[in-house]
């Protein structure tokens, strides 16, 4: 094991046996995180659903923070498994291969991983939130607000949470402002305020004037804050970062769903599955679901009128994210429309790895 992870794993599991002694008959659950708490966003919001966990009586929690993606997750995930934990949670994409390695060597032990496709395992469930939804919201309000018709979108890995998003907020801002276009900046890390904030200047010295991220920290808003321009919060309610730029925030809840995960593997009725909810949790206006909006400010009345109306039918389930006919890039009808269906499915969604038709730009390899 590197040091420097030997010592994140010393420091991450003393920091649990901290903030929870577990008497004999509890439920250990633990949590991998790809960044600090402190990121105000991403894991900001995970560690706010392991809190619910922990407020639980008979349960207790750990967190490790700051385990990077790929092999050095094996370690981590597995010193959680090796301490007596019953449940582990896997907080990023690239946990997913070391997720199921480490799952494959403890059936009795319960894991699910976040916004990843891969159950090799009884014990593997994988769970994902409709981020998507946020966007086409964001895309409507960004095309109103525009007043260059640029829009400035940093993007962290090309993967399909991030393309499926990019390609929603456009699909919507087009409809309302067909000579938007969007600049798109790979910063190849979920967290590096640095990065981020580096990306939003560029993209406002490039003419942006409404900035998106999908990235973790509060940074690229602080950036449009200062530049005296408009950005969307990730992950968590960003407003108090950009007092005048903060139009609204996507929203991550993951606490119900640890909650009840958690119950049931002490009850024993834990079972495998895939969920990937939207604004609520059947698409069509049950129960809250893992995204909401936040707080919606620095916009004309109207503007938020019809944003909070176009949130009210994705959640009802009155409208898709992606209804037909879409194009692709390359002006072909995506092959779901050709099919005849009404919309592009969950399954061609899972699996995005192209643009729409109207970005100008080319997907890194």
């Amino acid at each position: 094991m590197n040091r420097a992870l030997t010592t994140l794993l010393a420091s991450a599991l003393t920091f649990g046996a901290v903030v929870a002694t577990p008497a004999q008959a509890e439920t250990k659950v633990g949590f991998i995180y790809v960044g600090p708490p402190g990121d105000l966003g991403w894991t900001y919001r995970h560690d706010i659903g392991r809190q619910a966990v922990e407020a639980l009586d008979g349960f207790t929690t750990t967190a490790l923070e700051n385990v990077p993606e790929g092999p050095e997750a094996v370690e981590a995930i597995t010193q959680l498994a090796e301490t007596g934990h019953d449940l582990i949670f896997t907080t990023s994409f690239g946990f997913m291969d070391a997720t199921n390695e480490v799952a494959g060597s403890y059936p009795d032990i319960k894991f699910e991983h976040a916004t990843g496709y891969i159950r090799a395992h009884p014990n593997v469930t994988t769970f994902s939130a409709r981020f998507y939804e946020g966007r086409v919201v964001e895309g409507l309000i960004a095309a109103h607000m525009t007043e260059s018709n640029k829009i400035g979108y940093i993007a962290s890995f090309p993967i399909p949470e991030v393309i499926r998003g990019i390609n929603a907020f456009m699909l919507e801002a087009k409809q309302h402002n067909p000579d938007v276009e969007v600049e798109i900046v790979w910063v190849f890390t979920w967290f590096d305020p640095a990065k981020e904030a580096a990306a939003a200047q560029a993209l406002i010295d490039n003419g942006a004037d409404v900035i998106v991220q999908h990235t973790d920290s509060p940074a690229a808003m602080q950036i449009a804050e200062n530049a005296g321009i408009k950005a969307f919060g990730q992950a968590s309610d960003m407003s108090r970062f950009g007092p005048t730029a903060h139009l609204v925030s996507t929203v991550d809840d993951w606490d119900s769903y640890y909650v009840d995960r958690a119950k049931q593997v002490a009850a024993g009725t834990w079972n495998q599955q895939d969920s990937w909810w939207g604004f609520t949790k059947d698409g069509m206006g049950g129960e809250i679901g893992m995204v909401h909006l936040g707080n919606y400010g620095n916009m004309p009345d109207d503007v938020m009128a019809e944003a909070k109306a176009i949130e009210a039918a994705l959640a009802a389930g009155d409208r898709h994210s992606f209804e037909c006919p879409i194009y692709m890039q390359d002006g072909a009808l995506a092959e779901d429309c050709v099919a005849g269906e009404d919309h592009l499915t969950d399954g061609t969604l899972l699996g995005m790895n192209w643009y729409i038709q109207g970005i100008d730009a080319t997907i890194p390899q």
